[in-house]
């Protein structure tokens, strides 16, 4: 009997060192040890969010699938991390080699001391809906009960600057 799986979309992030290959090498060591990656996003740059940083960040959304709950993808993320040559700030939002970041799983809500999905802070961050809805723009987010397309429009038209 297959045990059932749960497709996940995890964000990948760098803004040091070979950021495409930093990317490339997460995504290598996600398929190898978290679940098949069924699809990527583009890759694209954007700011740092959250803190200042004379470097861009490069950003590419991954759909996995996988047999693991998310507690156990969250500890292999964490792992892979770590193996990358992430180093953990006291301050979440610094540079970082790596950040892997577990957005949603189909209608998953989870809510624990250590993980949130979908993330807490998905729908403020552009450059996590962009590659989201790139890869799945039917998902509805089942806490706002709106799709990430949806979610993500009307971020675009809260930052953008009205024309004169």
């Amino acid at each position: 009997m297959q045990s059932e799986l749960t497709q996940y979309v995890l964000l990948t992030g760098s803004d040091l060192g070979n950021r495409a290959l930093n990317l490339s090498r997460a995504s290598e060591l996600i398929s190898e040890h978290v679940g098949r990656v069924v699809e990527s996003s583009s890759v694209i740059e954007s700011e740092p969010w959250g803190f200042e940083s004379d470097t861009k960040f490069l950003n590419q959304a991954l759909l996995i699938e996988s047999e693991l709950n998310a507690e156990t993808v969250l500890q292999k993320i964490l792992k892979i991390e770590a193996d990358l040559g992430r180093v953990r700030q006291e301050t979440n939002w610094a540079s970082r080699i790596i950040d892997i970041d577990i957005l949603c799983a189909d209608q998953l809500i989870h809510h624990s001391e250590t993980l949130k999905v979908p993330h807490e802070h998905l729908h403020e961050r552009e450059f996590a809906l962009r590659p989201l809805c790139e890869l799945v723009p039917e998902w509805k987010h089942p806490l706002v009960l709106k799709s990430y397309v949806e979610i993500l429009s009307e971020l675009v038209n809260q930052t953008s600057v009205p024309q004169v």
